[in-house]
């Protein structure tokens, strides 16, 4: 029977069964969870409660996107540990006040040591911001659709020429492919380029392809728990992802504000 290896805090058993991940790690509390997580409770909360599970509306997918884009180049869990500090400073990302911020508003946002201080990235979601109050002002859950039309699965379901991944009469039961190694996880893919450039022609900034696959990622899109973490096992109705570019048109661009 073939093994993978099982982090345990800093150390490593055996594990037994075989399909269980190389990178996944046993908490504290017992939980096998994907070995990204570490040690820390709160990236262990994110993992087990946010990280993967579906998430639906325009002001949570605008702070999601929000937070994606000063994630770059950072580590998540440097975000993570500044949340509450980039909630409060951006006005809950409520995108009607945010649009309106000033240039007053960005030399306080530049002087708030709780979040990450970069001007570049604080432009943008000001920007961002406006794009996304134009987006929806008269069509509300405008943003929630465009993103989660690159959704893979739903990108299968609209190809008509596509494959099914399982028998006709049950396409909906069979067992996800699941990775077994971090390294194997993507940076990008197809359905986050085609989402990156739906962004971007509508005038969203720092929505680069491998930005777009982490909110992809974190937003329940895509569903990148490892084989043997505890989250797969709750997930036992979960189909198995194609890799087909999503096909769903996006909305005609607005005017850079």
């Amino acid at each position: 029977m073939a093994t993978a290896s099982v982090r345990t805090g800093a150390s490593v058993r055996t594990g037994a069964s075989a399909g269980v991940g190389a990178d996944v790690r046993v908490g504290a509390d017992g939980r096998v969870r994907c070995g990204w997580v570490g040690t820390d409770a709160g990236y262990e909360r994110y993992h087990d409660e946010e990280w993967g599970y579906p998430l639906h509306g325009d002001r949570e997918l605008f702070e999601k996107l929000s937070l994606e884009a000063f994630q770059s180049g950072l580590s998540w869990i440097t975000i993570l540990r500044r949340r509450d500090a980039f909630r409060a400073a951006f006005a809950d990302f409520s995108s009607d006040i945010v649009a309106r911020f000033t240039d007053d508003d960005v030399e306080k946002l530049m002087n708030n040591s709780g979040i990450i201080r970069n001007r570049a990235k604080i432009l943008a979601t000001i920007a961002n911001a406006r794009v996304t109050t134009r987006l929806v002002e008269h069509d509300a859950g405008a943003l929630d659709r465009l993103i989660w039309s690159f959704s893979p699965d739903l990108a299968r379901d609209a190809a008509p020429d596509a494959a099914p991944d399982t028998a006709p009469d049950d396409k909906h039961e069979s067992p996800r492919l699941r990775r077994v190694s971090l390294a194997e996880l993507p940076a990008r893919t197809p359905e986050s380029a085609a989402l990156s450039d739906a962004l971007r022609k509508l005038g969203y900034r720092f929505v680069g392809p491998t930005t777009s696959y982490a909110l992809m990622q974190s937003a329940g899109l895509v569903d990148d728990h490892l084989s043997g973490c505890w989250r797969t096992e709750a997930d036992s109705s979960a189909t198995t992802r194609s890799s087909s570019p999503a096909t769903a048109p996006a909305p005609a661009p607005l005017p850079l504000p």
